[in-house]
């Protein structure tokens, strides 16, 4: 099933994070070898991920950036053999800004681009998603991953990233591709105070109501662990259970973790409520 059939007609989706990095921020190293990532994809796949997001650059705050041969070199090997090794209805992206990579993860059997960048880091890359016709996660972040949590400022935060998404959403359309293969990430964590990923998740509606297909990445970020004075950030699993229930009652449509039983959990018991909710209100406008 393609992933815009799985958004209209399926329960949130779980995509599972798969770093082939050896400096990712809270699993780098932990899956760099091929056996182990191999291994892992199909655990995750087996705990109730839809998607397996594959990268192979870190793009953690003060990270330095990672050429397209290393990339291709980390990712390409572990998605044709994920191909031949997951269930056929479970989707593998790409989480790379450079369209060289993308393309050499699209040729191995990945189908769809997540972009942290939206398309700003290689101006090639719309090109080659309007060709291919493949969704792309178009992700807000304010500046890049060296320099984005250096004192990141907003007038009003939620205008300002929902503006800089529709922006790169008609960009993108521009370009060729379909607005029903465009994914809004509104960038939690990348380029904002504690502050600022507060607001965003309380108006995670206003994204949810873009009319495009929306994501969220919170999984194991320091802004939570602020809020719960914890440090570490595997010990953060509780505070990402929240947000993915909050997410779904917002509407949102994929969610990337670390940790897939536990947000599948989640968003399952969030989705049944929510449709619930939607019931009792059709009820209550037919009356």
């Amino acid at each position: 099933m393609l992933l815009t059939e799985k958004i209209r007609t399926t329960k949130p989706l779980i995509m599972g994070v798969l770093n082939v990095t050896p400096d990712s921020f809270s699993d780098g190293g932990l899956f760099s070898d091929q056996e182990c990532a191999l291994h892992h994809a199909q655990d995750m796949a087996r705990q109730g991920a839809d998607i397996i997001d594959v990268g192979g650059e870190s793009t953690r705050p003060g990270a330095d950036p990672t050429g397209a041969s290393a990339q291709i070199a980390r990712i390409a090997p572990v998605i044709k053999e994920l191909r031949h090794l997951l269930p056929h209805d479970t989707l593998i992206s790409v989480d790379t800004s450079l369209s060289e990579v993308a393309e050499a993860g699209l040729s191995a059997g990945a189908t769809i681009i997540n972009d942290v960048t939206a398309g700003r880091a290689d101006p090639s890359l719309f090109g080659l998603i309007a060709e291919r016709g493949v969704p792309i996660v178009l992700m807000h972040m304010q500046g890049t991953p060296r320099t984005m949590q250096d004192d990141p400022r907003y007038r009003d935060v939620v205008e300002e990233v929902l503006g800089f998404l529709m922006e790169r959403a008609d960009a993108a359309q521009a370009a060729g591709i379909r607005s029903e293969n465009i994914i809004l990430d509104p960038g939690i964590g990348f380029g904002k105070r504690k502050d600022d990923n507060l607001v965003l998740l309380a108006n995670l509606n206003r994204f949810a109501a873009t009319g495009y297909a929306t994501l969220l990445g919170t999984s194991r970020k320091r802004f939570m662990g602020a809020v719960c004075n914890e440090s570490r950030p595997r010990e953060l699993l509780a505070a990402t259970v929240a947000t993915t229930a909050l997410g779904v009652m917002a509407g949102i449509n994929i969610f990337r973790v670390h940790d897939i039983r536990e947000n599948r959990q989640a968003a399952d018991v969030a989705f049944a409520i929510k449709q619930k909710e939607s019931l009792t209100q059709r009820r209550n406008d037919a009356t």
